[in-house]
Parts: C-alpha cells; structure tokens; sequence
C-alpha cells in the first residue's frame, strides 16, 4: 500500500479505515508496518488513536477490535504470528508509539472510563493516590463533557491494552478458550519481561530520529485545583541523575520511566477496582454488588504478580534489602525494591478480600485461590544463585511486610472452605493445597512471630510512644526517595496492618481462641468419626449433628457441613395424599395418569357403596378397609427437624387406588410371572386367576394380623 507523502493526514485515515474493512488480516497489517515506517510523526498523530481503538477495541466494549483474548495460535496461526509480531514490544506498534512519544504528542483519555475509585476521586476533585494520573488531568474542550487526561502516546497505548481486559466482554464461543495461549495473556507476558526485566537493564526503544531515544515525559502543569493526600515528592529518576556526572551516568536512568509507567497502568486497570470505604461499605448485607472480575482477570493479575515476584528477587544480594540503600544503586534496583510493598500491596489486599467474599462457592475459584497461593510465596520465584541461608531471613520479613494477607485471607478461605461441599473433588485439592502450602517449614512459627509483634503493647517500650501509624505515601512519583528502613520489626507490622484495615480495625489472631474454636478437637473428632463410619453401631444411619431448640432440632455448623457434603441426611418421606404426590422415575407417567383417572371415576360412582362396606363390623367391613383406607397424617412419624406439633391431617374417605399398576417393578413382575408360567404350560387366563387368589390369600392373611394386632389404625 503506497501512500504518497503529500497526502493529508485525514485523508490517510480514511483510507486506512477503508482498508480494514476490505483487506485481508495479514494485509492489513502489512500496510500498517509500511505507513509507520514511512509517514512522520505529524502525519500519524490522527491516526494512532483509531489505530489504538481498532486494535483493543472501543473502551464501552462495543467495537471488539482485533479480540486478542480469543486469538489462539493454534487456531489461527497466520493471525496470531501477525498480530503478536505487529504488538510485540520491540515491533511496528511500540515503533509508531516512540516515534510520537519523541515530538511530545497528548492524546486525551475520558475519566468516565477509568475504575471505579479512582473516577469518583477525581470526579470529586481529590488527586488520586497513584502519581499516574499527576499533571494529566484537563477540563473538556469547548462543548465537551467530563474531565479527561492528557496522555503521553506510550501511556495511551498501554491504558487501552490494560483496560481492554476488562472493558471487552469475551463472545460466546470464549469459554473453551485457554486463556494462557492467547495472544493477549502472551503479550503480557511478553511486556512484562521486557520492561520488568530480571536479568539486565530495560532495552532503550528504537529510535525513529537522529536525536537518540525518546525522552521522559515533563511535567505538566495542572489545569484544574486538586486536593493532593500529602506532599508532591520529586521523582527518583531526577534525584537520581541530579547526583550522577553526565559520564557515568546509567542509561537504563532514562528509560525507567516506561517500567514505572507498565507497572502502574497494570495495577491501577487490573486493581483498583475497590477502596478502603468502598470494601467496608460491602461488608452490609444491602450493599449492592461492585466490581466483579472474571476468571481470564485473575489469571492474569497471577501472571503479573509472579513475574514482580521473580522481578524483586532478581535485586543483587548486597542490594536485596532496604537498609543497603545508596546513591550508587541504579534506578533499577531501586525499583525492583519499591515496587510490590509500596504500590501493589494494598490494592491487592482489597481485590483479594473482595474475590474470597464474593466469589461463587465453586470450582472456579481456583483461580483465585492459586494467586492468592503464588502472592503468599515468592521465595517459589526466586534465582537459584541466592547465598545458603538466606530464603529462612527472607521469608520472615516477607510474614512481617504481608502479616494479613497470610492471616486475614486464611480466615476468609476457611469460612469458604465449611460453606463448601468438600466431596467434590476439586474443591478438596483446594483445601490441600491451602494446607500443603501452610505447612512448609517455619512458615507458622513466623506468622505466629509476626502475630506477637503486631500484639506487643505500645506502652512496653516508652521510645515508640505516641507514634502515628501512617499508611506509606504513594504521592509523587512511583519512584520517589525511599524512606530509611524501618528497623522495628513492631512497629513495621503494625504499620502494615494499620494501612491495610485503618486505624480502627480489630485484629484476630490466626492461632488465638476464636480462630480455634471454628474447627476445634471435638468438632474434628465428629467429622473424622463421621467421615470414616457414617452409620452408628446399630447399622442405622445418624441424623446430621443437631442441637434441641425451642421450635425443635437446630442445625449446627458441622451439620450443615455434613447436609452439603452429603455425609449425613434426613431421611424425609412423603406426608402428603399418596395419589397426588409427583410422578417417580420408577413410574410411567402416562400410565399414572390413566389409572388416576380410572380409579377416580371408579371412586365417584361407587363412593357409598364403599362407605357402607367399611362401615361394617364383620370380616367383610375388615377386608374392605384394609384395601380402601390408608393411613392418616397423625399416624406417620414426622421427620422435619423443626415442628414437633401433630399434624393436622384431612379425613378422607374409602377410595380405590390402582396406581401400583403404574410401577415399572410391578409391570416387570406381571411379565416375569406370565413368562415363568408359560414354561410350564399354564395359559394367561389360568395365570391370572392363580395371581388373583395368591393376593386375596396374602390379603386374608393380612387382614386378620391388623385386626388382632391392631396395626392397622382407622
């Protein structure tokens, strides 16, 4: 596709919009590589959004854009080599994004479209915490509506693909979709390892100009009054170069900016869906449901946090803690440091909670489960090449700096885990691998250190009096100074603890009394008897674990757990008109029917005639009684846990039933017993009436053993 230089950027639009809806795919993408390599940065400027938006998709869901969540390459091979070659981090697209990024383009970003805490902050004119959106926001142009940002291109492009996560909704057909062969959950993958590298420095872009790499973005002044949370704190990237000689300085120093840039966009669009007032106001019972991520989101937010994870514990030995802090620690390193505790923590904490309160109490929740597990254990992602010893120090700090996703989250699982039937076995192997995981060596003896430091009195070192535990600031740029290391281990839980729930929260202990008391040795030794002898000595099968109330038998929580888990039952039979209850699987159901109608009819035209035939007082009257009269309400024992009253039953009258004619087990007799009697000669007729006298004998029989026993109640 040859495009003269001469042409109007608008007119280079239209033809591109032209092109994709009448070109192949791989055309398609073919032409775009040649229009970026050719045209300059002030002709492609009106194109990128569109190009943006026909790639990702429109921010309202309603344009599906290229749909890489569903692009498989197994399924589309020429598509998916295309399109992951076209966006991968050194390709065509990043080239388009560094060359306009080198001119120093904006491109505005609606606020309406952003998540939900952080539109209402801005709507509400507070500075959100995160530096991501400072100097960015702008009031609408003339006639327009809403706030919107002013992004740098790299920015923009990497707003759309965050969000494109969440704001598409996946077809149909994506269900059978495995979400780590897509193209989508590679590039992120690919991103990833590419600004968050773990071995070496960030690769600077590929220059489109003579003037070397692209620059940083500058600041930007501010067009509408915010309220900021705390001080603006100059960058580390300028602090950092402020202190280095322009000949020694480290280029990775000049491109940290896009690592920062990834990871923020990542947590803000994947994260931040849910703030401190915003969980505690979910913890009513009226609250109404917010923000609920898919299976494909939590899989991906795992991918990015085992990759952070391997990203932090990429740090040198001599760099790996806060307290090595220098001036001659790149950029980089600083960053690896700051990273997880000082951006990703809390967000993470909330997203958590929400998923283990409001995740359906099925299978799926694997997934959550499984990142919840990978966050808990980064040591599982750490270089091999670490000194003998270390992992033991390494994980307690991480117990210290985590203390209530290890703790909290436990508690919310377990709570899962007895609302949930236990014998499927995918929810099983989720409960084992909570426990396998919590079992590793000193992992509970250093959440219990964690738990007494947290608990320790205030008052018992005089030196920590009157301290203000403070959430850490997240104002400024992501890589603002980092504050000196905390070297009160007390007083570093409980600053964790306090920004995570607030200053007010009430802590429960994971190994105090009330966490005990959920599954303690009694109730344990109940469910071990009862998972291993679901009868008791007599052979009879045992009610599920009740309590006597005043309305009478009371479930306790290890009987609901049984009823789920299908350990234990009560046995209910039917109590209402045997004629009207519904149809069984051992029945035919048009046969019922048929014989309902006959023995009613039967009933209305002779309904006195019985009446005065079990009204007699003779062997006659006891015959027809036993056969015309069943059993009332009061006479049957009621199961119901709840009710002891005797119930209220409905006289009914004599009546004929011929509904055990529609059982299958009975129709399957009759044929049996006319086929045996046909090995021997006997014919239909003479078979029926020998079947006819065999039961008017058992009836006799039957007849006499009420009468004297008195089993049969009138």
């Amino acid at each position: 596709m040859a495009f003269p230089h001469l042409q109007q950027p608008s007119f280079l639009l239209a033809s591109l919009k032209a092109d994709s809806m009448n070109k192949p795919f791989a055309q398609r993408c073919q032409d775009l590589v040649k229009v970026i390599e050719d045209f300059p940065a002030k002709e492609l400027h009106s194109v990128f959004p569109w190009l943006v938006e026909s790639i990702f998709g429109s921010l309202d869901g309603v344009l599906p854009g290229w749909n890489l969540r569903c692009l498989q390459g197994r399924v589309s091979p020429v598509e998916h080599s295309m399109a992951m070659e076209f966006l991968a981090p050194g390709g065509p697209m990043m080239e388009l994004v560094y060359k306009l990024q080198a001119e120093d383009y904006k491109f505005d970003f609606p606020v309406s479209y952003l998540p939900g805490p952080v539109k209402a902050s801005i709507q509400e004119r507070v500075l959100p915490d995160s530096p991501l959106y400072h100097n960015k926001l702008q009031l609408p142009p003339t006639g327009g509506l809403g706030l919107y940002l002013a992004l740098n291109p790299f920015e923009y492009y990497m707003f759309f693909f965050a969000l494109s996560l969440i704001a598409q909704k996946p077809p149909p057909g994506a269900l059978h979709v495995r979400t780590s062969d897509c193209a989508y959950f590679i590039l992120v993958d690919r991103y990833l390892a590419w600004f968050l590298p773990t071995e070496g420095s960030v690769l600077p872009p590929l220059s489109s100009s003579p003037g070397g790499p692209s620059p940083s973005p500058a600041p930007r002044t501010p067009a509408v009054p915010f309220a900021s949370y705390g001080l603006h704190h100059t960058s580390l990237l300028k602090r950092h170069v402020s202190h280095q000689t322009s000949v020694n300085a480290d280029p990775a120093s000049h491109e940290i900016w896009r690592s920062e840039t990834l990871l923020q966009v990542f947590v803000e669009m994947w994260l931040h869906h849910y703030s401190l007032e915003m969980y505690q106001k979910m913890q009513s019972p009226h609250a109404k449901e917010s923000f609920m991520p898919t299976e494909e989101h939590v899989l991906v937010v795992r991918l990015l946090l085992k990759h952070l994870h391997a990203f932090a514990n990429s740090l040198r030995p001599e760099q790996a803690s806060p307290s090595a802090h220098s001036h001659a620690a790149s950029p980089l390193e600083e960053f690896k440091r700051a990273a997880v505790p000082r951006f990703v923590q809390q967000k993470l904490y909330l997203f958590l909670q929400h998923c283990f309160d409001h995740w359906p109490l099925d299978a799926s929740f694997r997934a959550v489960l499984e990142m919840w597990l990978s966050y808990l254990q980064p040591w599982r992602y750490a270089p091999e090449r670490q000194a003998p010893g270390s992992d033991c120090q390494a994980r307690s700090g991480v117990q210290e700096e985590n203390l209530l996703i290890y703790t909290k989250l436990f508690l919310g699982f377990l709570n899962r885990a007895l609302r949930t039937d236990l014998v499927s076995p995918k929810n099983a192997l989720m409960v084992f691998r909570v426990a396998k995981v919590f079992a590793q060596p000193n992992l509970a003896e250093m959440i219990q250190r964690g738990e007494q430091l947290f608990l320790e009195p205030e008052l018992g070192v005089p030196q920590r009096q009157h301290r203000l535990f403070t959430a850490p600031s997240f104002t400024g740029s992501f890589l603002s100074s980092w504050p000196p290391a905390v070297t009160d281990a007390s007083f570093k839980v409980k600053s964790h603890v306090y920004s995570l729930e607030g200053q007010d929260c009430k802590y429960t202990p994971m190994f105090g009394p009330e966490v005990r008391a959920l599954l303690s040795e009694a109730q344990l030794a109940q469910l071990t008897l009862a998972l291993g002898t679901p009868q008791d000595e007599n052979g009879k099968k045992q009610l599920p674990d009740c309590i006597v109330g005043d309305d009478g038998l009371i479930l306790t929580p290890l009987g609901r757990y049984q009823i789920i888990s299908g350990l234990r039952r009560f046995d209910i039979e039917y109590q209402g008109d045997w004629e009207l209850q519904p149809i069984r699987s051992y029945e035919s159901a048009s046969l019922v029917r048929a014989l309902f109608q006959l023995s009613s009819a039967i009933n209305r035209r002779f309904a006195g005639q019985m009446a005065a035939l079990c009204s007699r007082a003779d062997f006659l009257g006891s015959f027809c009684r036993y056969h015309l009269l069943e059993p009332g309400l009061s006479g049957r024992r009621l199961l119901s846990p709840v009710g002891r009253g005797p119930a209220a039953s409905r006289a009914r009258g004599p009546r004929l039933s011929l509904r055990f004619l529609g059982s299958y087990r009975t129709l399957l007799s009759l044929v049996l017993a006319f086929s045996v009697a046909s090995l021997f000669c006997v014919g239909p007729l003479l078979c029926a009436l020998l079947l006819v006298l065999g039961y008017v004998l058992y009836a006799v029989a039957m007849t006499l053993l009420t009468e004297r026993g008195k089993l049969h109640q009138l």
